[in-house]
């Protein structure tokens, strides 16, 4: 009994230290705050719809593209995200290319990825647009809790000298965003060694 409960406590520490670190890589990501030179696209990765509109979430991470397409930063959008349940009518990319149209952006420099349902299949899916059209440099655009995450999953597809830029959010709980993102983080990390014995 007592050596069972060693082992409890160990993995109960070796957790709680997990959790520590991961929680220091959240608030620590190597996000890009200031562009010398224009990327070819921003990457705005998915989140959920409310109907056919962006979920408040979602329009924090599209106000955040908007503002930096304004000012310069990158020349064209991909949207990704593909359909949140069958009963939906549009996917995640869809609605974020209507919200972007109706705030002026034209439609012709907004590519759409309509399959990923994951931060993974995001950014893979659409670094295969990238490769298509001939793009080789992007900010990819998150949530400030989301975007070590998304980092991390882009070096592992080696995109090339990828960046981040992140929301942060107002709408958006904290402690169930933080939670939810440390159960990911975990998740990404036994799918990375997974994907690197394939």
């Amino acid at each position: 009994m007592q050596h069972a409960f060693r082992i409890l406590a160990a993995l109960v520490i070796i957790g709680l230290i997990w959790v520590v670190y991961v929680q220091w890589k959240i608030f620590n990501p190597n996000e890009t705050t200031e562009f010398a030179d224009p990327v070819d696209v921003g990457i705005v990765l998915g989140a959920s719809l409310w109907g056919d509109e962006p979920s408040p979430g979602l329009a924090e991470r599209l106000d955040k593209a908007l503002e930096l397409y304004e000012a310069g930063s990158f020349r064209y959008f991909i949207v990704t995200g593909g359909l949140d349940s069958p009963q939906h009518r549009l996917t995640e990319a869809e609605g974020m290319q209507r919200y972007l149209v109706e705030h002026g952006v034209n439609a012709s420099h907004i590519f759409l990825e309509n399959e990923a349902t994951s931060t993974y299949e995001n950014l893979l899916f659409s670094q295969n647009i990238m490769t298509d059209q001939g793009f080789t440099s992007s900010i990819i655009i998150t949530h400030d809790f989301h975007g070590m995450r998304s980092l991390e999953i882009a070096e592992f597809l080696d995109y090339e000298a990828p960046e981040v830029a992140l929301a942060e959010s107002v709408v958006m709980p904290f402690l169930p965003s933080q939670i939810r993102e440390t159960l990911a983080y975990t998740k990404w990390k036994l799918d990375a060694a997974l994907l690197s014995l394939q």
